[in-house]
């Protein structure tokens, strides 16, 4: 038994020393035809360079992306310790569409990959392309929204959502290359590159060194819409417009904190229409706000470069009848505030951006700019804070999010109609641990809030009303609620109540740095002290694993169906542009 054991062990560490090197991109990985990507191979250690072989299809690989690797002897890390040998190719390309098998080797060291090169159809299927994403959107997001806005009658609907009627559907997967969990980040990304990556990546495969910029890039849809069409491009979000989502049509770096660079990428890729927040980005690092540690005006380089400015909603119509069409509107130095405050409540930062258009608003200037085109566009809008306020467990402020996210699809619907060469995606980019689990009603007795949540047959129907026919509940604190809660969470107070003060902030840093409880809400009447699931160095609630609903309609929606990962999604967006016919080879 003893020998067979230590054989064992040594065929393993065998068999390790073998599979060493990692290969960019990575094994299964699905790339557009023609479209440029950074190849690299990582090995363990320091090899020699005449040790290293690189074949692809059993040819040199010379042959098949178009130019020599370059042989690194040897990266290091940020203190300067060795990480070993590598060989890399920038902008490399296949120039036919086909199944590929990587084969790398150096000494004991070998590895294989494939990769699905794909190639697209011949003509475009749509002309438009409006790409739809709330962020963290769940069922339960879709299921509360409905209840807020059309309520429900004896266990039917009294309405839908513009969302509940796109003819096509799909479950897609969302983890990344490294973790079954996922960030806005890398899931962003696939949609945007047809590659999965890591947490925090945008447009690039995470690779092992310490520079956030120099990872190996993938094109991303609108580098390839510049690169092979007259298409308009339109990015709009309600999150800082650097941020992860919005970020990942342009972007390129493995860490998505980079915002300060991924303003000027911007600036490199130009689309023709930027809406949202995150100006102290874009600021030079002496105007008083500006997040950036460098003297340039990105604000004045779009100005040069022939971009309407606007800073408020007002601003933002008077851009809308500019002749360049090319819009740059900055509304908040950070996050734009949520329907809820902006429109009803007036909290958060409202006071201090009290004209910040909505998503509505932004999605008609883009829809009106971008259509100008005759060559069609690609518009990509974010309802962000769908997620931004399902992590801090604002259910009701959440919902408002997704109820004015529907209202956009509703915009992009009607759009459709009169240009029914678009194709509509609505999806999210990954999910909540969030569920509805019936009512609370302040009129039941007793003064224990959780005595008071209603399941089954006690939780009868909220009473939310929409007097003024606008979408939205005229109020949201209500007698009778929806009893929405989170799967995971720190340790908080629940209240069993909307936060009217303004956004709810769970939890707060001590003095070890761990969270706990925030006190401010530990006196609410009825407060429940909730002892957290996740480690204590976790604020808020975090994303599940589940699979996002995507829907779709318009040319080419047919392609979605059943389960598909989120990198599939990208190859349909490509087809529907024809991106990877042999016209544009």
């Amino acid at each position: 038994m003893r020998k067979f054991l230590s054989a064992l062990a040594a065929a393993t560490m065998l068999a390790g020393v073998a599979d060493a090197a990692t290969v960019y991109p990575l094994d299964r990985a699905t790339i557009l035809v023609g479209s440029p990507f950074d190849f690299k191979v990582e090995f363990d250690g320091v090899v020699k360079q005449e040790d290293v072989k690189v074949t692809i299809n059993g040819q040199d690989a010379k042959s098949v992306l178009g130019a020599d690797v370059e042989f690194v002897a040897d990266e290091q890390d940020k203190d300067g310790k060795s990480l070993g040998s590598a060989v890399t190719l920038r902008a490399a390309k296949v120039a036919k569409a086909g199944a590929y098998k990587v084969e790398v080797s150096a000494g004991d060291q070998a590895k294989t990959v494939t990769w699905d090169v794909f190639g697209t159809s011949a003509t475009p299927k749509a002309k438009n392309v409006i790409f739809l994403l709330a962020d963290g959107l769940s069922v339960s997001h879709r299921t509360g929204a409905r209840l807020m806005s059309k309520g429900m009658t004896e266990g039917k609907a009294n309405g839908r959502l513009f969302m509940d009627d796109l003819d096509h559907m799909a479950f897609i997967g969302t983890s990344a290359t490294n973790a079954i969990a996922t960030d806005s980040a890398n899931t962003m990304s696939a949609y945007m590159t047809g590659h999965k990556t890591a947490i925090n990546a945008l447009g690039v495969y995470a690779d092992r060194t310490p520079d956030s910029l120099d990872d190996p890039r993938v094109e991303n849809i609108a580098e390839a819409v510049r690169r092979l069409t007259k298409k308009s491009i339109g990015v709009v979000s309600t999150a800082e417009i650097e941020d992860a989502t919005p970020a990942a049509v342009i972007a390129h770096t493995r860490k998505r904190g980079d915002k300060a660079d991924i303003a000027t990428m911007f600036l490199d890729t130009k689309p023709d229409v930027i809406l949202g927040g995150g100006s102290a980005y874009f600021l030079s690092k002496d105007v008083a706000g500006s997040k950036r540690k460098n003297d340039k005006d990105l604000i004045k380089a779009f100005e040069d470069d022939g971009y309407t400015l606007a800073t408020d909603k007002s601003e933002l119509a008077s851009a809308a009848g500019t002749n360049s069409g090319k819009i740059l509107g900055l509304f908040h130095t950070g996050n734009m505030d949520v329907a809820l405050d902006r429109e009803f409540l007036k909290k958060g930062t409202v006071e201090k951006f009290p004209n910040q258009p909505g998503l509505k608003d932004m999605t008609k200037v883009a829809l009106e700019q971008l259509s100008k085109n005759p060559e069609g566009f690609f518009l990509m809008v974010e309802g962000a804070s769908v997620d931004k306020m399902s992590h801090p467990m604002d259910w009701d402020r959440s919902l408002i999010e997704t109820i004015e996210f529907d209202q956009v699809v509703g915009m992009a619907r009607e759009f459709a109609k009169a240009h029914p060469d678009t194709l509509i995606v609505v999806t999210g980019d990954h999910t909540h641990g969030v569920s509805i689990i019936g009512t609370i009603d302040d009129e039941k007795p007793g003064t224990e809030m959780r005595e008071k949540v209603g399941v089954y047959a006690d939780a009868g129907f909220p009473n939310y009303e929409d007097k003024d026919g606008d979408g939205f509940p005229d109020k949201v604190d209500v007698s009778r609620r929806l009893a929405m809660f989170a799967n995971n969470y720190p340790d908080y107070y629940e209240t069993f109540r909307p936060k009217m003060d303004g956004p709810f902030e769970p939890a707060i840093e001590n003095e070890k740095k761990e969270y706990v409880a925030n006190p401010a809400y530990k006196d609410v009447p009825g407060a429940v002290l909730r002892e957290g699931n996740l480690p204590r160095n976790a604020d808020t609630a975090v994303h599940a694993v589940d699979d996002v609903v995507l829907q779709a309609a318009g040319p080419g929606a047919g392609e979605f169906k059943g389960y598909m990962e989120e990198s599939d999604v990208y190859r349909v967006l490509a087809d529907v542009f024809a991106l990877g016919s042999s016209e544009n080879m």
